[in-house]
């Protein structure tokens, strides 16, 4: 017989730890490209992505 390995079952506050803020609307936006700039809209646009559930968003300046 092998080592008996205790089975660690992880409690639903761990496995949703954040998400619960995004859902809500509070994301915690990380810039990941600055200063593009968009032909069509002729304007700056900022790249984002939340580091929390993976959401992307862009900005036009």
């Amino acid at each position: 017989m092998g080592d008996v390995v205790p089975f660690k079952i992880s409690r639903p506050a761990e496995r949703h730890r954040g998400k619960t803020l995004c859902k809500r609307g509070f994301h915690r936006w990380e810039i990941i490209n600055d200063g593009q700039f968009d032909v069509r809209q002729g304007k700056l646009v900022t790249a984002s992505k939340c580091k929390r559930c993976g959401k992307h968003k862009t900005e036009a300046r």
